[in-house]
């Protein structure tokens, strides 16, 4: 039991979740913004893949794992939005936003073994949050750095592409139609249902309408605020890289029947 606390305590430190979760946003506002981009990323598929072989191995009435993760889940969630939503550095703010999202992830988790959805939602989540987090963060690396939230008053007049993007990215980590990140939460959403757990996916869904407010705080500026200063970006390659994955947020929601497909027959990574 002491054994298996210990693990899932240091999975929740690779995922970013409570109560292990505080440097999460410091990497996000401190780190290189491509180092940063992926350190919000990648240590969060492979900490919610680990979790869920693990959760799958362990016998539930003996450890009770389902309830402590459902647990962490809502900590998890609910701390990550209510923080983000007095940031006013935006690295900062998608530091907050990817613990959030990892509150989101853990809701499959708590579904293994419980729903026929769990290893699908699990995975088609990981891939929409990737492609959206790594747009957000290109915008900010597109714009070198760029930081401050004032700054981004007008960014729509002066480039209109990146702010795009951004749009984009924030709408689907919020779970906007017929973004990916819709598809994501009504699988979340649904595989806790079907696990018995509705009040948790009732949380979700106040913490996600919660999320819309922070999003909103640095969109809104962006396209009904004069412009603040002259916007210089990067380069060729860093925008190709961030159209991409903006595209890649609009193309995987609205082409998600075939991942799902592929992600239900892949009961083999998470034997649960």
């Amino acid at each position: 039991m002491t054994g298996s606390g210990l693990v899932v305590l240091g999975l929740a430190f690779k995922l970013g979740a409570a109560p292990a979760h505080a440097w999460v946003p410091d990497v996000a506002d401190g780190a290189p913004a491509p180092v940063a981009a992926f350190l919000t990323v990648a240590p969060k598929i492979g900490a919610l893949v680990a979790l869920g072989r693990l959760a799958a191995t362990l016998p539930e009435a003996d450890v009770g794992w389902r309830v402590v993760v459902a647990v962490l889940s809502a900590a998890t969630m609910t701390l990550g939005n209510l923080a983000a939503l007095w940031q006013d550095d935006v690295r900062r703010l998608l530091g907050w936003s990817a613990v959030s999202q990892a509150g989101y992830g853990l809701m499959a988790v708590v579904a293994l073994g419980r729903s026929d959805l769990a290893v699908a939602s699990l995975l088609y989540f990981l891939v929409a949050y990737a492609v959206a987090n790594l747009a957000a963060f290109g915008v900010v690396i597109e714009l070198r750095g760029r930081t401050d939230r004032a700054s981004y008053a007008g960014l729509a007049s002066a480039r209109p592409v990146l702010a795009l993007v951004l749009v984009l990215s924030f709408l689907s980590l919020v779970g906007i139609p017929p973004l990916t990140g819709f598809a994501a939460k009504v699988l979340l959403f649904s595989a806790t249902v079907d696990a018995g757990y509705a009040w948790l996916a009732v949380l979700a869904v106040a913490n996600t309408v919660l999320s819309l407010a922070y999003y909103l705080r640095v969109l809104a500026p962006s396209y009904f605020e004069p412009l603040a200063a002259p916007v210089p970006v990067l380069g060729r390659w860093a925008r190709n890289a961030t159209l991409a994955c903006g595209l890649g947020v609009v193309v995987l929601g609205l082409g998600a029947e075939p991942l799902l497909d592929a992600f239900s027959s892949a009961t083999h990574l998470l034997p649960g």
